[in-house]
Order: C-alpha cells, then sequence, then structure tokens
C-alpha cells in the first residue's frame, strides 16, 4: 500500500515538489488528519479545517520561512504547523510539554510571530516589512486575519498605517463570517455587500486606503488560490486579498454548528458527533452561573444592560443576549470600545455589566483607568477565565488582573470562592457607586444547589471559615476550598483559614484581629504573585508596623506559564493540594 502524500513530508520543501492534483490529494488528507487527531485530544478544529487550501498555497507559492508569515490569533493555524515539520508531534498539541495551541516564535521559525490574541498581525507584518527595507532584504511579508479580527481597531490602525507605505505586505482577509461567535457589526454587512452580485461600483474600503485589492475569490479552489497568490509575488507594495472560505469545511457538522465546532471537545470522527457527558449531576459552569444569574437580576432590575467584546457564548452573556436583546451588546472585538461604551452607559445611571475574559480585559487598560476609575463610573467588571485557564497557555491565562487593577484608584475588586458568593457579589454589584471588578474562573464550581435566595455582601467583608493557633491563611477565590479540603485531610497544621473575598478594598480590621492574633501569616492567591492580594497584605504589615510577623506568600509564580491540562501546570507550579502542603509545612516549622 502506497504511503499517503502527508505521510512522505516534512515540510514545504517536500510541498512545493508537488504536482496540482497531488496537492489536491493532499487538501483531503490534512483534514482527515486534523479531524483524527483533535477528535480525541481536543482543540480548536473549525478554524483550521477552514483554511487547509489556503495553507497549503501559502507555503507552495512563498519561500517561507525566509519570506515571512503571520496568523492572526492562530486558531487556523493547525494546518500550517502540520505542513512546517511538526506532523509527528501534532498528537501533543496543547498537551504539557507538547505543541503550541497558537503559533509561537521558540517553537518554528516557520512561526514569524507569536499569537493568542486578536488583530495583531497587521502591525507585525508591517513591522518586519519596514524592518526589511531598512537592511535591503528582498522577501515577502503575509498576514492572514480574519473578518471579525480585522474589525477591531488595532487592526483598522495597522491599515491606515501600511496603506501610506511602499512595504512589502500582503494583507490576506480570511472572510467566513464567524469569529467564535458570529461576527456582527457595520463592517460585517460591508464584507457582505461587496461579495454580492450587485456591489457597489467604484473603489472599495480597502482601495480607498490605498491597498491593491483582489477578490472576493473562493479560498477553498487551491489552483485559484495559487494563481493569484503568485501574480500577488510580482506586484509591489501594499496588497489585500479577500478571499471566502466556509469554517468548518469538510466535517458537515462543523460546516452546520460554527459555534460549537470552534473547540468541540472529544468527538466522533467519522460522524462529527460530540460525545456526551453523561454525568447529569455536576455543578454549573462558573460562566453560566454569571449568565442565569445576570438574567434574574436583569428582570427585576430594568435599568442592568450586558456587554461582551464578542464572546456571548464563552462568557454565557448569550442568556441575557436571548432573555433582554434590547439591553444586550455584542460589540465584536473591541475591549476598549466596550469598556467605554460601559462607561457611557453608567453615566446615563444604568447599570452595566461587562463580560470579558481575563486576558482580554488586558487590552482595555487605559480604558478602564482614563475613562471608568478616574471618572468613578458604576461599571460592573465581570472578569471571565480568571486565574490558571489550561491549554490554551500563556496568552490565556488570566493572572495580572488583581495586579493590574489594583494599583488604580476607586475600584472594588472581588474574588468570590464559589457560585454562591459569585452569585451574590453579582447583586451586591447593583448597588455600588463606583467601579467594581468581580473575578472567577474557568470550569466547574463546587455546588450543585446554587440558586438561592440573594444576600447583599459588605463591601470589604471576609469570612473565617476556621481556627487554628499555628498561624492563618488568608485566601481569596476558589483556592478557598482547595484550603478547605487541605486543612481536613492533614489537621495537624493547626492553622486558621479566612476567606478574604476582597482584595480591594482590605478589611482593615479583621486584618488587624489576624495580625495580633496569629504568629505567621500566609497568603494564597490564583493570580500572579508580582503585585497582587499577597503583595497588599505585605503593604498593610509594614505600614501598621507588623513587620515583626512572617508572611508566605502563594500564587502564580513571577514568569509566564505553558501550556498544559490545570491540574499539571497547577502540580507544575506547586499549586496543587501537595505542592501547597509542603510550601505551608515547610513555613510554619
Amino acid at each position: 500500500m502506497n504511503r499517503s502524500i502527508l505521510q512522505q513530508m516534512d515540510g514545504p520543501d517536500d510541498l512545493r515538489k508537488l504536482s496540482i492534483e497531488e496537492l489536491n490529494v493532499l487538501v483531503d488528507e490534512l483534514r482527515h488528519f486534523i479531524i483524527d487527531i483533535v477528535s480525541t485530544k481536543k482543540g480548536h478544529l473549525g478554524a483550521g479545517l477552514g483554511v487547509v487550501e489556503l495553507s497549503i498555497a501559502l507555503h507552495y507559492v512563498y519561500n517561507t520561512p525566509e519570506d515571512l508569515l503571520i496568523w492572526d490569533v492562530g486558531h487556523q493555524a493547525y494546518p500550517h504547523k502540520i505542513l512546517t515539520g511538526r506532523k509527528k508531534l501534532f498528537y501533543t498539541n496543547r498537551q504539557f510539554g507538547g505543541l503550541s495551541g497558537f503559533p509561537n516564535r521558540e517553537e518554528s521559525p516557520y512561526d514569524a510571530f507569536g499569537t493568542g490574541h486578536s488583530s495583531t498581525s497587521i502591525s507585525a507584518i508591517l513591522g518586519m516589512a519596514l524592518a526589511a527595507k531598512l537592511e535591503n532584504k528582498p522577501r515577502k511579508h503575509i498576514a492572514v486575519i480574519g473578518d471579525a479580527s480585522i474589525a477591531s481597531g488595532m487592526a483598522f490602525e495597522a491599515l491606515n498605517h501600511t496603506g501610506v507605505t511602499d512595504a512589502e505586505v500582503l494583507i490576506i482577509l480570511n472572510d467566513n463570517e464567524m469569529g467564535i461567535d458570529p461576527h456582527v457589526g457595520a463592517l460585517k454587512e460591508y464584507l457582505t455587500q461587496i461579495k454580492s452580485d450587485d456591489k457597489p461600483s467604484g473603489k472599495n474600503i480597502f482601495e480607498d486606503l490605498n491597498f491593491q485589492y483582489f477578490g472576493p475569490i473562493d479560498g477553498h479552489d487551491l489552483p485559484a488560490l495559487i494563481a493569484v497568490l503568485k501574480k500577488m509575488q510580482q506586484i509591489k507594495g501594499p496588497k489585500f486579498l479577500h478571499i471566502i472560505t466556509t469554517k468548518g469545511k469538510g466535517l458537515p457538522q462543523a460546516e452546520k454548528d460554527q459555534v460549537t465546532y470552534h473547540a468541540p471537545g472529544l468527538f466522533d470522527k467519522n460522524t462529527g458527533e460530540i460525545k456526551p457527558n453523561f454525568n447529569k449531576n455536576l455543578p454549573p459552569k462558573y460562566q453560566d452561573v454569571f449568565g442565569l444569574t445576570l438574567v434574574e437580576l436583569a428582570k427585576k432590575n430594568d435599568k442592568i444592560i450586558g456587554i461582551t467584546p464578542a464572546m456571548p457564548t464563552g462568557t454565557s452573556l448569550k442568556y441575557m443576549i436571548e432573555a433582554f436583546p434590547d439591553r444586550s451588546f455584542d460589540v465584536g472585538i473591541a475591549e476598549q470600545h466596550a469598556v467605554t461604551f460601559a462607561g457611557g452607559f453608567a453615566t446615563q445611571g444604568f447599570v452595566p455589566y461587562l463580560a470579558i475574559y481575563s486576558t482580554f480585559l488586558q487590552r482595555a487598560y487605559d480604558q478602564i483607568i482614563h475613562d471608568i476609575a478616574l471618572q468613578n463610573l458604576p461599571v460592573v467588571f465581570c472578569i471571565d477565565r480568571a486565574g490558571i485557564v489550561g491549554n490554551d497557555g500563556a496568552t490565556h491565562h488570566g493572572v495580572f488582573d488583581i495586579s493590574f487593577l489594583r494599583t488604580i484608584p476607586n475600584i472594588t475588586i472581588a474574588v468570590p470562592r464559589d457560585e454562591k458568593a459569585l452569585r451574590n457579589l453579582l447583586y451586591t454589584a447593583q448597588f455600588t457607586q463606583n467601579p467594581i471588578a468581580i473575578r472567577y474562573p474557568r470550569g466547574r464550581g463546587v455546588h450543585t444547589r446554587w440558586q438561592l435566595p440573594f444576600q447583599k455582601i459588605d463591601i470589604g467583608y471576609g469570612e473565617q471559615l476556621s481556627d487554628g493557633n499555628k498561624g492563618a491563611i488568608l485566601s481569596v477565590g476558589p483556592f478557598g476550598n482547595t484550603i478547605q479540603q487541605l486543612l481536613k485531610e492533614y489537621p495537624e497544621l493547626d492553622l486558621a483559614h479566612y476567606d478574604m473575598i476582597f482584595v480591594k478594598p482590605l478589611k482593615e480590621s479583621l486584618l488587624h484581629h489576624i495580625f495580633k492574633k496569629y504568629p505567621k501569616i500566609i497568603s494564597l492567591e490564583d493570580g500572579t504573585i508580582s503585585g497582587g492580594f499577597g503583595s497588599a497584605l505585605e503593604a498593610f504589615a509594614q505600614a501598621n508596623n507588623y513587620t515583626q510577623t512572617p508572611i508566605k506568600v502563594l500564587g502564580i509564580p513571577d514568569r509566564f506559564i505553558p501550556h498544559g491540562s490545570v491540574d499539571k501546570l497547577m502540580e507544575s507550579i506547586g499549586l496543587d493540594i501537595s505542592g501547597i502542603y509542603d510550601s505551608i509545612k515547610a513555613f510554619i516549622n
């Protein structure tokens, strides 16, 4: 039996020796290979399936890695990785010690720029192209960006700049009308219009920005792609190629349900059927607690507004959108706009709840300071995916929010231990007169019975969960549940435990009591120790002359944490239950 074409390939040099007929065979083999691996190892599926032909065409026509290629966000980079010498390692994708799920410069010379967040590719490729010009290097520069990502402000800033240069740049718009959720906004409507038979005459927006525009063309027609890319090679200056693709191409279920099959988990590679979780009695996901609770609150308070930058499904704001479409807004991949947009609502007496991943909130730091905190506007930041998130890795871990928010005046920071506390904090937030950030992790909570009557929480409130004599552990967030388990398993530790709930403001009367009563203090958080909750405790001790009391700060170390399962990553940084026990025992003894 003959080996498949894909099996015989080790890199783009092998790809460039193939005929068009062989390349078309490779298209099917590559799709089946991705489906086969992702069905059992999990990962991002639909985006990669949609760009198989494009990935082959780019590496066939261009002399990568000498010619530089960037994939915006990187969800769609699986075919690229497989074609560039990582086929044999692809089964390790997103696993601890294995391949990253996103382009990574440390992993391969073919990954010209590290990605994970959207809308960075055009800025990066322009910098590379102008660097090549300064050094008289005759290389080509290509960035592939989706129709959701190109609507982001940063992408438009880069298009605006690129259009007034003579940089050797090709921007490829992969237009599939999808991000993770369906694309929204006026630009989506514009792209739909220029794809139609009755498209407007004259220049389009990209030509007005001084790009030489080509398209739209069928992104699944491999010979046509190769032909147009060869034409691009001969044209100088900024170029723009508009291709039309189908997210999930090649797997009927993924084409039909593009949201679910963006990252479907385990599924049957032959039928596409997602493998069910037979345990019906699991606690809810924190995201669903947020989404369902917000609907409850909105039914009683018509001033509540829901906002998310392009993540209605991931954050579960979809429940609010379904129940109150006039009071819910998906603003697209526009985190800066989302924050200031929420501030506008707040000035008019509304209560905006902004649902946003921790890692994406980083992109709107100036807006948090200048537009919200400085004006003391009561925006509720519902910070999803806080802490270690797992297989998406360093670009997606939400470990910096406590530190970067704690330095900002006027803002309250709350970290619930479980679903009940999250629910009550969401209820409490509507009555606050200043910005409040409520951060919670990815995944499931600890209670199956969580929809209890609301209770208002006093700002700064902390709760003692157990007493002891050797010292006190002060935790924030879900680590409080870990400590409760730890103290049950190891009662000889003889430690008191306080769930502090609020990082800012600290309950100073409670802290005075703790520092006076206990000989040693341990802090524990699922954020970086640099500038985090533990740092706040150390500053309190210094300011109040408790410097004789030893403090041990436990949390995420001051380095970027790689990808892998949450359990494996926690073990690797000493924050699994065994590692925490070892650190505490060594400290108190």
